[in-house]
């Protein structure tokens, strides 16, 4: 073996580049509408692995897989500092957190009683009213009726029913935190540097369904395969989309961003038929195509005022 000196000149040949750097050149060569497209598949395809698990987990547990797994990846990219914040930063952020865990975990009570397609359909109407609400166009009418028409349409009527109440109750709810989501993310971007501030909301959604999520899964949380699918889930429906959308942000219009995110719905759907062999009724496919018709006039009607 030839021992080198301090101070011999060693050939190291060309430097490599770090890992972030070729993440973000790879980001770069794809056009910005692929980047959300494809952020679109990573949380629909994280949540078809998450509604597999519910055959091992209750959906509590994997809820708190899911949240632990992203908020360990995102603490460790953007460490939220604690140091300096006011009881107000800490209002924002913590009701952030709180918001963050009840939607994901009504969202995941949907899903393993509903079709992940209609689930998502339901959710979807949350950000839909936030854009409504912001708007004072008359033409926004016709999108709340479509929207409606949408939920008439998946509601279970009659006894041959197959759709769940209960399940559709639970998507309400979480389409309503997604909305105060949606709010909170906004006030804690003013209030926190860079993506601090949903590392933080993170942190403080697991510290919350910890003792849900621990209690309900119990040992069955310290199988190893457990672990590598939960983390696998954190990183499909938390990370990975999110770093894309941001990414997105930057080289997009915020309007076609948002009409490119109301086909999330319909890849839902596809989704759920590919991974999971969901197959809905003509009627139910119907339904998810008016309130997407509905985001997607809601936001190009934004835009145009």
């Amino acid at each position: 073996m030839t021992a080198f000196a301090l101070d011999d000149p060693i050939d190291r040949g060309p430097a490599l580049p770090r890992p972030g750097k070729l993440l973000r050149g790879a980001a770069d060569s794809i056009p910005p509408s692929g980047l959300v497209l494809l952020g679109i598949f990573s949380v629909q395809l994280g949540a078809g692995f998450a509604k597999e698990l519910f055959a091992t987990l209750p959906p509590s547990a994997v809820v708190f897989l899911r949240i632990a797994a992203g908020a360990l990846i995102m603490g460790a990219v953007a460490r939220p500092r604690l140091r300096g914040l006011s009881w107000r930063d800490w209002a924002v952020g913590v009701g952030f957190g709180l918001t963050l865990a009840v939607m994901n975990l009504t969202f995941y009570e949907a899903l393993a009683r509903l079709p992940m397609g209609i689930a998502v359909a339901i959710e979807f109407l949350g950000p839909l009213g936030v854009a409504v609400a912001a708007s004072r166009r008359r033409i926004d009418l016709v999108w709340v009726g479509l929207a409606a028409i949408g939920v008439l349409l998946l509601a279970p009527w009659g006894e041959s029913a197959s759709v769940s109440w209960v399940g559709i109750g639970f998507a309400m709810v979480a389409g309503a935190c997604w909305a105060a989501y949606i709010l909170l993310s906004a006030a804690a971007g003013r209030r926190f540097p860079g993506t601090s501030g949903l590392s933080f909301a993170m942190i403080v959604s697991a510290l919350a369904i910890l003792p849900v999520g621990v209690t309900t899964g119990g040992a069955d949380l310290l199988q190893p395969e457990l672990l590598l699918i939960g983390l696998g889930v954190g990183l499909l429906s938390s990370v990975i989309p999110y770093s894309l959308e941001l990414q997105a942000l930057r080289r997009m219009p915020k309007h076609v961003f948002g009409i490119l995110m109301s086909l999330e719905p319909a890849v839902a759907a596809l989704i759920g038929v590919l991974l999971l062999s969901e197959i809905l009724h003509v009627q139910q496919w119907a339904a998810i195509i008016c309130i997407v018709a509905a985001s997607l006039g809601s936001t190009r009607t934004r835009n145009r005022g």
